[in-house]
């Protein structure tokens, strides 16, 4: 009896250690600080696209090279890792496209991680551009005119995040977002103060590195800020 129960303890922290965490995790780290951005399942085109281009290190020294205080800050430009101080960027691309998965419940909060585009009428991404949402805090005069002009209403946890947390809720429902920082918040802040140049670029490059956080960190980290339960 005694055995059996052994067995079935061991059984059970054999399924539990091997069990893989609900999301993925990706570390960006810059001269500014670092952050973690939680990539949704519900949009798995750009999460298995960007966990690719993490793999194969394309992201490591590519700059944010669009920088709008209040709005965003922009990235992942190939070429923009040997950019002269004076080049223009924003152009370079790798020869495809991602198909749009926009969702009525991914927003645009501030910490939230979204695929930049160009005109596009079918609204396909950038296969490597991206932006991370800074934005304002919104007030409820705000929000209600808003909505007026929205086929589609934000909800109440919608409203709330964007008069708390802030946001640019008039990119909804136009670009694909597909991610949230959830730990290192205050980098977008960081970024989004520096000194700008020419064509909104910092003065100062600002270098990116992006690594995939091995399964044993994912796990520790959704224990810790619980985010095992969540449906994103």
């Amino acid at each position: 009896m005694k055995n059996s129960l052994l067995i079935l303890l061991l059984l059970i922290a054999s399924i539990s250690f091997a069990a893989k965490p609900k999301h993925s995790y990706i570390q960006l780290q810059t001269n500014k600080g670092e952050c973690i951005i939680m990539l949704y399942n519900q949009t798995p085109k750009h999460r298995d696209n960007f966990l690719k281009l993490a793999k194969e290190g394309f992201y490591n020294g590519i700059l944010f090279h669009r920088v709008i205080k209040d709005f965003m800050i922009q990235g992942g430009d190939p070429d923009s890792k040997l950019a002269k101080s004076d080049q223009q960027l924003g152009r370079g691309d790798l020869g495809y496209r991602i198909d749009a998965e926009i969702r009525d419940s991914l927003f645009h909060k501030k910490g939230t991680l979204a695929a930049a585009r160009d005109n596009n009428p079918d609204k396909k991404s950038s296969a490597s551009q991206f932006y991370l949402v800074q934005g304002t805090k919104m007030t409820d005069s705000q929000l209600e005119q808003l909505d007026k002009n929205r086929a589609i209403k934000l909800s109440a946890n919608q409203k709330s995040a964007y008069k708390i947390l802030g946001g640019s809720p008039h990119l909804d429902q136009s670009y694909t977002v597909y991610g949230e920082i959830v730990k290192g918040l205050e980098l977008v802040d960081i970024i989004a103060s520096v000194q700008i140049g020419l064509n909104d670029r910092p003065v100062e490059d600002i270098k990116m590195q992006v690594n995939i956080l091995k399964n044993k960190q994912a796990k520790k980290l959704e224990k810790q800020l619980g985010l095992k339960n969540s449906t994103l």
